[in-house]
């Protein structure tokens, strides 16, 4: 068995278990971290395909950005889990329809190729960010830029659901501050003078 081989393996079967102690493991947080893993697994198995620029970006994107966007999220909203664990068992059917038809994609997907199926396109030329690039930028502008706007979207939604006002929170009015004028700040006491003997 070749190292290539072996690497992609054992980064297979990592993200595999990552994945699973995703979907069990109580803690939200927890879950966050496991994802972490499963990201940068992933991107393992990116650079085994020499997709560097896939790689980078997924550990960049979603490690770097994302899931810390989500902890924030999870950490500041203060979600009652337990009240959401009650009905768990109600989802299961759905879930469990989900994952046989991904499984029978992915099998499909596998065993198309080893039937043989049409040889893969010869690469292009030069690096696969230049072609990578020259798609999105060229080719598929409108949809990344729709995609951009989407992101923006949801980082005004996160920001909305967090935003909370709190009573302890001390915050200054600016309208407020303008609006002030000095003898409303400012109070003259006439006090006697002491002389000194």
């Amino acid at each position: 068995m070749e190292f290539s081989t072996l690497t992609f393996y054992a980064f297979a079967a990592i993200l595999i278990f990552a994945a699973l102690r995703v979907v069990t493991t109580r803690n939200p947080v927890h879950a966050a971290l496991w994802l972490v893993l499963c990201f940068f697994t992933a991107a393992g198995i990116w650079l085994l395909l020499r997709a560097e620029f896939l790689a980078i970006a997924l550990v960049l994107v979603y490690v770097g950005a994302v899931m810390v966007l989500f902890l924030f999220v999870v950490m500041m909203l203060d979600v009652n889990f337990d009240s959401l664990r009650k009905n768990f068992r109600s989802y299961v059917p759905v879930g469990a329809t989900v994952g046989i038809l991904v499984l029978i994609e992915m099998a499909l997907v596998v065993f198309g190729s080893s039937l043989g199926a049409d040889a893969a396109p010869a690469p292009p030329e030069g690096s696969n960010t230049r072609a990578l690039g020259r798609l999105i930028y060229v080719d598929y502008v409108y949809p990344f830029e729709i995609a951009a706007v989407v992101l923006l979207v949801a980082i005004i939604a996160a920001i909305a659901l967090t935003h909370r006002t709190r009573k302890e929170t001390k915050h200054q009015d600016p309208g407020q501050q303008v609006r002030v004028r000095a003898k409303d700040r400012i109070r003259l006491i006439d006090l006697p003078v002491e002389k000194k003997e």
